[in-house]
This record gives structure tokens, C-alpha cells and sequence, in this order.
């Protein structure tokens, strides 16, 4: 382990452990954790009085901490967030698109990594009660699903009041429907950092969810910390390809303005897209082929590569040039970063692929950062798991994070 991430880490033990003993009491260290990441404490009396929370879309809850045991979780992303915080072994429930071993599951994401899925898969395919089909189109929960897996709460990712009203009177009105929520800033969103909050307070499991909070706000001031020196005519000019919502992962869905990597790391937006909202937008032909050759850098997600590859009979002609024509193409300066959107974002692998476009944009300031180990680090901290391999070896990944030296062999033109 580098120097520099050695120093991260110890930095948000420190805090972590602090915070710990100042709220929770002596925590015990686990001997058995890998030392490159920070051990979460651990929450073991559960409070059993009542409380009133507000869940990430407003509504008012009455919970008692700690105590829930049979947990289903609903909506894109919503089992991946409890993943983080909550005890998978509490699952009484699963979506179809989660459980392998379902031949009628939604099978768009099957070659994508998914590392929640990838960490838990065998306790997901060992969950016989389904809560609901799942996947993209699946834009109402399925009550009489959720009913049939006798939930005594439900995590749910549908952001509406009115249905998570309706679903709460639907299951009896004694279950707790609470919902998260992702937001435009992927994991740097405060959303995701009061959703993991809001878990860690349901569940009992406040230390983890601290620790988890300070992880992700370490990562992103050490990238910060390493590039906010650069003077604005050092910065690098990067387009990124293909960072859309599934079935439109195209070159022409590319990052706004205020795409929050970029901001952290200090690069410039070579696709000037402005608005809020979701981070992604799609770019005309016609503004890509403008801003061609002031793009220094291309990074094309993994997941659209598949939509785009090969280009010479996947692309038409007027498409293929375009791409062939643009700067970094030319020179050899394109980069694979890991899916971002798989069945909603991939959390973790958004703070990764963040220190990935960092060091491709500014290697020398990123030299002693090696994806593999900073990948295991990651997937560590939010799953203990390290699942660099696994993910690398999905279809989608081609292989990792890497350089594309001869781009138009590697995407067939």
C-alpha cells in the first residue's frame, strides 16, 4: 500500500474511532479486517423505544431502532444502499432482477458489474420470496409480493409520496415504508450521505454508517487535496462517453457542467452542457464534432462500450468519423472507466472511477495509485469484500480500468 493511501486510510480510522468513542463507547477492533480500509464500530444495544424520522422524500416515520428483522427492499438502487449499512442476512424478500437463479428475472444487467450483487449474490439467490419483478420498467411496487414475504419494514427506492403513501396502506399501515435517495452527485450527494444516515439510525448501525460517511468524505478531499493547485491552463479537457441511463449508454450521453468528478478533480468539462438534474445529458453530433479537437481526453464508461463496439458496423458513417476524427482519439489518449449505472448508480464505483479520471488526467500526481488495490480498497470499506477481480472479469468491464493505446482496433472501425 502506497504512502499517501496508507496516510488516507489512518487519517479516517482516527476520526472514525473518535467519533466512535465519544458516542458509542469502547468499539473492539476486528483483527481479521485488511489494514486498507477503516473497521467499522460496531452498535450491539438496540434501542427499542419508538422514534419519529424523516425519510430522504420528507415523510414522517415512526421506527424503533434496531429491532426490525425481516427486511425487503424495493426500486432501483434501494438494495444496493442497504447493502452499505444493513445486515443482508435480515432479507426476507428479493427482487427478481437480484436473484440469479430466477430464469424470468429482467436480464439487461447481467454482463454489467454490479459489485452489491457481486458481494452478496449467494445470499441473493438463496432467498426463495420475491418482493417484485425489479429492473428499469418495474415503476410501481408489487404489494401483494412484498406482503407474501412478511416484511416488518421495507427500504424502498421510489421517490414519490403519494405511492409510498399508498404502498404503507396497502401492507396495513404497521410496516414502515422508508425511502432513500441518490441524487445528482452520485456518491458525493448529500442525499447518499443522509440516506446512509437514515440506515444506520433504522438498523442500529450508526457507527458503520459514520465510518462509511468519513470514508467517502476523506477520498474525496484527498483528490481534491492532490489537484487544486493546477492552474486553469494546466487543466485537462476530458469527454466522457456513454455516462446515460441504460439503452441509451451511446457516445453522445456525456456529463454536464456540474458533473461532480470533474469538479472534485479539477478538470474541465470538454462538453459544455449546462442544466440540473441528473449528471448526464446527450450532446448533438454536430457540437461534438466542434469541440473535437479540444478534447484532450476521452473515457468511454464500460457499460455503453457494448452499444458502440464494433463502431465500423454499429455506428454509421457520419458517427464513426466523428468519433475517429476527435483529438484524444487520434492521439491514443482514451481511457475505460468501470459502469456507473447499473440498475441505478454504482456508488462505489463512482468514487473509483473518480480517481481514475483523476489519474488519467494528471498522472504524475496520481503515480502511486494502482486501480486494482484502490478498487479492493473501495469495495472493501463499503462490503468487506475486496472485488477488484470480480468486477474486472464481467463482460462489460472489458477487463478494468485501463488505456485504449489503438482505440479504432479496439472498437473494430
Amino acid at each position: 500500500m502506497s504512502k499517501m493511501i496508507r496516510k488516507s486510510v489512518i487519517c479516517v480510522i482516527i476520526a472514525v474511532v473518535t467519533l466512535s468513542l465519544a458516542t458509542f463507547g469502547f468499539v473492539a477492533c476486528n483483527k481479521q479486517a485488511p489494514s486498507n480500509v477503516p473497521v467499522a464500530p460496531t452498535d450491539d444495544t438496540p434501542q427499542v423505544d419508538p422514534i419519529t424520522i424523516t425519510d430522504m422524500i420528507g415523510r414522517q416515520l415512526q421506527i424503533k431502532p434496531g429491532t426490525y428483522k425481516r427486511v425487503v427492499c424495493i426500486g432501483a438502487g434501494a438494495l444496493r444502499m442497504y447493502t452499505y449499512v444493513g445486515d443482508v442476512d435480515l432479507l426476507c424478500g428479493i427482487e427478481d432482477i437480484d436473484n440469479t437463479t430466477r430464469e424470468a428475472r429482467p436480464k439487461m444487467f447481467d454482463k454489467a458489474a454490479r459489485p452489491y450483487q457481486l458481494a452478496f449474490k449467494t445470499v441473493f439467490d438463496a432467498i426463495d420470496s420475491s418482493c417484485g419483478v425489479g429492473g428499469p420498467q418495474a415503476q410501481a411496487a408489487e404489494a401483494e409480493k412484498i406482503l407474501a414475504c412478511n416484511p416488518d419494514i421495507v427500504i424502498s427506492e421510489y421517490e414519490d409520496v403519494e405511492k409510498e403513501n399508498a404502498l404503507q396502506e396497502q401492507l396495513g399501515g404497521n410496516i414502515p415504508v422508508v425511502t432513500v435517495k441518490y441524487g445528482p452527485r452520485t456518491i458525493f450527494d448529500n442525499n447518499v450521505l443522509n440516506s446512509l444516515t437514515m440506515l444506520g439510525k433504522i438498523f442500529n448501525k450508526n457507527g458503520r454508517a459514520a465510518m462509511l460517511r468519513s470514508y467517502i468524505k476523506g477520498q474525496e478531499k484527498e483528490i481534491s487535496d492532490r489537484t487544486k493547485d493546477i492552474a486553469e491552463e494546466d487543466k485537462k479537457s476530458v469527454y466522457i462517453c456513454g455516462l446515460g441511463n441504460w439503452g441509451t449508454t451511446n457516445h453522445l450521453m456525456t456529463a454536464k457542467n456540474n458533473y461532480a468528478p470533474f469538479e472534485i478533480a479539477h478538470i474541465k468539462n470538454a462538453a459544455n452542457l449546462s442544466g440540473g438534474g441528473a449528471p448526464q445529458a446527450e450532446i448533438t453530433l454536430e457540437t461534438l464534432v466542434e469541440i473535437s479537437d479540444d478534447i484532450d481526453i476521452m473515457v468511454f464508461d464500460s457499460a455503453a462500450i457494448n452499444n458502440i463496439k464494433p463502431i465500423g458496423t454499429k455506428l454509421d458513417a457520419t458517427n464513426k468519423q466523428a468519433l475517429e476524427n476527435i483529438n484524444a482519439w487520434r492521439e491514443g489518449e482514451v481511457y475505460i472507466e468501470m459502469p456507473q449505472y447499473a440498475y441505478y448508480v454504482n456508488l462505489e464505483l463512482a468514487l473509483v472511477n473518480t480517481w481514475w479520471l483523476a489519474k488519467v488526467a494528471y498522472p504524475d500526481l496520481f503515480e502511486d495509485i494502482d486501480m486494482t488495490e484502490k478498487t479492493n480498497e473501495v469495495t472493501y470499506a463499503f462490503f468487506g469484500k475486496e472485488l477488484a477481480k470480480e468486477i474486472f472479469a464481467c463482460p462489460l468491464s472489458f477487463g478494468g480500468y485501463q488505456k485504449i493505446d489503438n482505440p479504432s482496433t479496439f472498437f473494430g472501425a
